[in-house]
């Protein structure tokens, strides 16, 4: 096949197509990549498939895979030129010749453009299939490029596995999907893939700055910021964004228009906002939310916005804002830090988590503007509301020290709790007062649980007072101080008693009975062996058990009335009853 020469190889883009009668031309198809330098925020990939080609090292199956408007269509074309250019392979096809020009337009007959979302079917496959066989019209190489492969049905899959695996020489494949999860995995181990990231802000924002001198027209710096954080990492949104913006605004863009156009607050309606949030101002929040609402703003974006904001705040608070990337410009960053001052990570990342849910709800809600009220307002009391951690500690302090009062951290600090020990006091009748004072002067012995135990466990509860008593008898450890350790085998029974509300039962039971507060504290102790009950005594084994429920007048009487039969006795049953003569317990 006779081939054109090219006087010189294109070492740039093509300048973009000027608009014509037939119809307007897209910013983003006028400035599409046309060279692997061209490629934004894409340097490994261009730098790979480049060298692919210098080497002779063209793989024939590419799966590129990304976020939407990155450059993975772009790219596939690229390489098609790169591949049947008249000068090539080459890494820098020239642009200039036929093929090349076909490609850039889509046209070419040799490449094949295939849409997988509409051409799913195991039908279309097998066309595919049947044509690989026959060499390229004019090309040197036949190209499927087939956009949003995950589209494919497991039936069109299965049916290009063989042909994917073993094409003809002159046969390539280039696969492009924003879900490659969706992908099999048996069509991943027969390509080579790619991974196109997220295009870094600062390289979005440089590119539209040389879009908008080739349109000549004028852009405030701010507004192109903000046309690229709204991408999200997308460059052709970014460039569709700019496109609607020129049309817009005239022959400069500024930060107001992009505002109008997006529904969006700007800086300073935020930054008024955030403040009266963080300063817990409730009337001035609605106040604020009012004239946003009548100006026009959207709900939704407010809450982006915020979101935005409140993870700046987050990250302030962790890191500063060196080198840090914001949804505020460089001019806010002092007023970013006075706010972050003002609030604790906790209360941010509450905030945070509170927007988040804010903005599903939002999507099936009919009470948009209610949601949001209601949402700026808890945010607004989150600096008064007191942390898991905190008031875990509170309850450690009480533990440990039930005679203190204690005063609650933060913004609650004006709550103090009082004393443990004057609060049990004030419930008891003056008489008993008295007589728990004078217990209080005796303390307690290691000979005493026996005799105290029947008094105490029927305050704590059925379930609480079976689970101790699978412990040792308390040991004294120190001044007012008791430690009940538990064989390895009842480690169920130790983490239920050890919660930190079933220590306070506990220790308010001791002071009820004996007039004097202790601490309690509970073990493990492997050394105790699970025949060892709490007052020191052999456990009986299961028929014992059995025989001494039955010595209970009233199992007696009912196996005597009903001819019952005893099946199971549950350990600590029948413990606490006294023996003959003594007085009944109702922790039966």
């Amino acid at each position: 096949m006779a081939k054109h020469k090219t006087t010189s190889k294109a070492t740039s883009s093509p300048p973009p197509p000027t608009n014509t009668a037939e119809g307007y031309t897209v910013l983003a198809r006028r400035y599409r990549p046309q060279l692997f330098s061209d490629l934004v925020g894409q340097e490994p990939v261009s730098r790979a498939l480049a060298n692919a080609l210098s080497g002779n090292r063209v793989a024939h199956a590419y799966l590129f895979t990304g976020a939407r408007g990155v450059g993975k269509t772009s790219t596939a074309r690229i390489l098609a030129k790169a591949l049947n250019c008249e000068s090539g392979p080459t890494p820098t096809p020239c642009g200039v010749c036929t093929i090349c020009q076909s490609i850039a337009s889509g046209e070419d007959v040799d490449v094949l453009e295939i849409d997988g979302a509409s051409n799913n079917g195991v039908d279309d496959i097998r066309d595919i299939r049947s044509n690989v066989q026959y060499r390229p019209q004019r090309a040197r190489f036949k190209i499927y490029i087939i956009d949003e492969v995950h589209m494919l049905s497991r039936g069109a899959f299965n049916a290009l596995l063989k042909t994917l695996e073993e094409p003809p020489p002159h046969v390539k494949f280039i696969f492009a999907t924003t879900e490659v999860e969706k992908v099999p995995v048996t069509i991943l181990s027969r390509c080579q893939r790619f991974d196109f990231a997220g295009i870094p802000l600062p390289l979005i924002v440089s590119r539209l700055k040389e879009i908008v001198a080739k349109e000549q027209v004028q852009a405030d710096p701010e507004a192109l910021e903000m046309v690229a954080r709204r991408a999200s990492g997308s460059m052709r949104d970014a460039q569709s964004l700019l496109d609607q913006l020129l049309a817009f605004g005239g022959d400069r863009l500024t930060t107001d228009q992009v505002h109008r156009l997006l529904g969006t607050a700007g800086d300073e309606r935020i930054l008024g906002l955030a403040e009266v949030i963080l300063k817990n101002e409730p009337k001035s929040i609605l106040d604020q939310l009012e004239e946003a609402v009548v100006s026009g703003l959207q709900l939704g974006e407010l809450i982006d916005q915020l979101i935005a904001y409140w993870r700046d705040l987050m990250v302030v608070n962790c890191s500063g804002t060196e080198g840090r990337d914001f949804s505020v410009p460089a001019r806010h960053h002092e007023t970013l830090r006075t706010h972050a001052r003002l609030v604790q990570l906790d209360a941010i990342l509450a905030g945070l988590d509170i927007l988040s849910t804010t903005k599903a709800r939002l999507r099936t809600s009919t009470h948009g503007r209610t949601l949001v009220e209601m949402a700026l307002i808890r945010m607004g009391r989150l600096a008064d509301l007191v942390s898991v951690t905190q008031l875990c500690q509170w309850i450690e302090q009480v533990r440990l020290d039930p005679r203190a009062a204690v005063a609650l951290p933060g913004a609650a600090s004006r709550t103090t709790i009082p004393r443990l020990t004057d609060s049990v006091k004030k419930k008891l009748p003056i008489d008993e007062q008295k007589n728990r004072s004078e217990a209080s002067s005796q303390g307690l012995s290691p000979f005493d649980w026996s005799q105290v135990r029947s008094k105490i466990l029927p305050i704590l509860g059925t379930k609480l007072s079976s689970e101790l008593c699978k412990a040792g008898p308390p040991a004294i450890s120190g001044p007012n101080s008791l430690v009940f350790r538990f064989p390895t085998a009842y480690n169920q029974a130790r983490e239920f008693v050890q919660e930190p509300e079933r220590i306070a039962r506990i220790e308010e039971a001791f002071l009820q009975v004996l007039g004097q507060p202790f601490q309690v504290r509970v073990e493990e102790d492997p050394s105790l062996r699970v025949e060892v009950d709490n007052v020191g005594s052999s456990v009986r084994s299961r028929r014992s058990s059995k025989e001494t429920a039955e010595q209970i007048p009233i199992v007696r009487r009912v196996i005597e009335k009903l001819g019952a039969t005893i099946l199971r006795v549950d350990e600590g049953f029948g413990e606490d009853i006294p023996k003959a003569g003594g007085e009944a317990s109702h922790h039966v």
